[in-house]
Formats: structure tokens, sequence, C-alpha cells
């Protein structure tokens, strides 16, 4: 134990003091730093493969279920997506150094506020080895060190992938120790890093609800987090039935283990008996079980019986609870009630129907006719995303580089004196 202190308050101290480092970087150097770490990616692409296949294969062996292993599996598409993420961090404006709102005060001195890092980042996160090159290309362009620990299943991917991290700060001239990578997998890594105030500005836990629970009750270091992802797609009266479908199909079986896939789908009454027939044979393609209320099954013969469990379930997998509403404001109360607040989706042509979704609504992203799967950094133009906060302090939603950032006020003066 003493061995994992020693180790964990290295990197911090290490951390810390490649972060005074970075603040000292231009954006030119951030970008170009950016750059080699996506060719260093690009060239060791397949070391990469070859590395996450030890992965995948353990994993198979210690009986990870389909949606782990999903998360856990890098193939040529997912590391071009790596890599398009990092060089598009590194053609977003840069946040650190911006001024904004100002004012003149009475007295003559010159009040505003500047974007500033937040200092040293500190990311846990499960299965995606894709978080470790996400992570570092925002880390590192809104000018924060960071220490990422992932989780065991993905060491060997990790590891691969930090190499080629390390490479492109050594080649831009950056200190290597911007972005470390935990190399130990003992739990007890997680427990100290999380309880290092003095070397640790910000936690971010990515991975299932009992991880994020358990950091966030431990931690001494502020955590940005969301629990889960209950996600809700409603289909309202005056909805256009191809764009139902297609949203509804999408936003489920887009991609099963993420946190921004559709678990529960709500249907107004009005239209119901016409869009669900449609739905259900689409599901039934893909395999989806699907759960409803008394109404959702006497239009969908084969659906069991929902409960009230279903309704508060992250499925992660191939199941999806159906709920027949009156109308709207049904469907918000519904929302309100088992929501985790992440993304929410209504589907309808009605303009005013729209609005009061939107304000009614109290979750980070709320949508109209459009998938919950564009709830999504890269989506949103942020480039790669660090995570998602369904929090209301001190950021909200995806969470890219300005939510990496904070503010302090600047005074500028001309000789002023307090009178």
């Amino acid at each position: 134990m003493d061995e994992i202190k020693q180790y964990m308050k290295a990197l911090g101290e290490q951390a810390r003091k490649a972060s005074l480092a970075l603040a000292k970087a231009d954006t030119n150097k951030k970008n170009s730093a950016l750059e080699y770490i996506a060719a260093a990616l690009e060239k060791n692409r397949a070391g990469l493969i070859a590395e996450n296949v030890k992965d995948m294969s353990a994993g198979k062996e210690n009986g990870l279920d389909a949606a782990l292993l999903d998360r856990l599996a890098l193939n040529d598409g997912r590391i071009d997506s790596m890599i398009d993420g990092i060089r598009q961090v590194a053609t977003l404006p840069d946040p650190i150094g911006e001024m904004t709102g100002l004012k003149y005060r009475p007295s003559g001195i010159q009040v505003g506020k500047m974007r500033v890092a937040l200092g040293v980042v500190g990311i846990i996160y499960e299965s995606r080895p894709n978080v470790t090159a996400d992570a570092a290309a925002l880390c590192l362009k809104s000018g924060n060190a960071a220490i990422l620990r992932g989780g065991s299943e993905a060491i060997h991917s990790n590891k691969a992938i930090a190499q080629c991290i390390t490479q492109g700060l050594v080649d831009s001239g950056l200190p290597a120790t911007v972005i470390q990578v935990v190399e130990t997998t003992d739990r007890a890594a997680v427990d100290e890093l999380i309880t290092l105030p003095d070397y640790v500005d910000v936690i971010i836990p990515r991975g299932g609800k009992g991880l994020i629970e358990r950091v966030s009750k431990v931690a001494t270091v502020p955590v940005i987090k969301h629990l889960d992802g209950i996600c809700h797609v409603y289909i309202d009266d005056d909805a256009d039935v191809k764009k139902a479908v297609d949203i509804a199909f999408n936003a489920k079986t887009h991609r099963y283990g993420v946190c921004n896939a559709m678990e529960t789908l709500l249907v107004s009454e009005t239209v119901a008996e016409k869009v669900l027939p449609i739905l259900a044979e689409k599901y039934a393609e893909e395999g989806v079980e699907l759960r409803g209320c008394r109404r959702t099954c006497e239009i969908i013969s084969d659906a069991k019986n929902a409960t009230d469990i279903d309704w508060q379930t992250e499925y992660l997998a191939p199941v999806l609870s159906i709920k027949v509403v009156a109308g709207v404001d049904e469907a918000i109360a519904h929302i309100q009630q088992f929501s985790s607040k992440h993304t929410e989706s209504i589907v309808t042509e009605n303009y005013t129907t729209s609005r009061q979704f939107l304000k009614e609504v109290d979750s980070s992203s709320v949508m109209i006719n459009a998938s919950t799967r564009f709830a999504d950094g890269f989506e949103y133009g942020l480039g790669a995303e660090i995570g998602i906060s369904t929090d209301k302090f001190h950021v909200r939603g995806p969470v890219g580089l300005e939510g990496l950032t904070s503010q302090k006020y600047v005074v500028f003066g001309d000789g002023q004196i307090r009178r």
C-alpha cells in the first residue's frame, strides 16, 4: 500500500510541475503536440490493435458482457475516430487567455474575466481505450496536465496509446509528464488519486454507476460526473411518423453500451397504434427485447410487462421499456420522475409543444427531432469529449475544452488607488 501511495504521489508531483510548464505554452505549441500525437497513433496503428487483442482475449476469458467488450474493442474505424478527434481539437479555438466582459468602473479601472486552466485533471474510466486519447487531447489543448487511470481490462491498449501520447509530447518539446497514464491495475491507485487535493484539481470518473458513486463518496477532490444515462424519446401527437420511427430506432440500436442510448420510449396514445407496430417489427429484427405498459402490451403482443424498476434502469443492452402516455404533459412528468437528466428528445412538428418540452425538461441535453445518440462532444463540435456532466456546477452536458477551464477576474488600471 505504501508503494502505491508513493507512486501516485510521484505522479501528482510530476503533473503539478508539468502543468506549470504547460501554462507557458502558446496555442501553436499545444497544436503542434496534438499533431505529433495524432501522427504517432497513425504510425503505430498495427501495434495498438495488437495490444487491444490481448485485452479483448482476456476480457472474454474473464466473462465481460457484450456491452463491455464493445466498449473495449479497438479497430481501424475507432482508431480513425481517435485521430480525427485529436486533429479536430487542434483546429478549435484555444480557450486559454480569452477575456470577456471587460467594463470600465467609475474609478477608472477596467474589470473583466480571463479563462484559465483548471490545473491538473484526474480521469478514471472503464473499458474504453479511446478515452485515453480523447482525454489527453482535451486536457492538453485546455492547458491542463492529466493523470489518466483506465480500467484493468484495457491496460495493454491504454499503455500502447500512452506511448504514442508520450512520443508526441516529447517530439513537440513539451514535458512527457503533461499526460501520465497510471500503469498499475491495483484499485488502491484510484483511492489515492481521488484524495490528492494538493496535486489534483478535479476528478472526472467515466464508467459504471458503481464506480462513479464510489468516487463521489470517497473523493476529497471536486468531481465532475454523471451517474447513468436513462435517456428518453417522446413521440408526440404531431410527430412525423417516418422521423419518429427513424429516431426511435437509431436512438436504441445504433450502439447499446453507451450512456446516450435511449432506454425508455414514450409514445402519445393518439399515434401509438400507428407507430409501435412498425417499431416492434424493426426492433425484432435487431433482437431487442421490449418491456411495456399495459397499453403497449395490447398493441405489441410479444412485449413483456414493464415494472417500475424498468423505468429507472439503464440497460446498456438490447432491451427497451415503452410507455404509452396521454400527451406531452404526462411524458414530461414521467421524465421528471425517472430521468437521470442526461438526454431527452421529442419528435413533433408542433412548434409550441417542442418549446414546452425544451422549457420544462431539466436535462443536460434536450433535443427536438433528433436521436439521443447526438449527445456527444464530437457531434456537438467540441472535438473529443472528456465526459458528460449531469451536475449543474461547474459544467453541464458534454465536457469539452471550455468545461476544463475556469475564469479569474482581471483588472486593468493606470495608477488608480482606492479612496
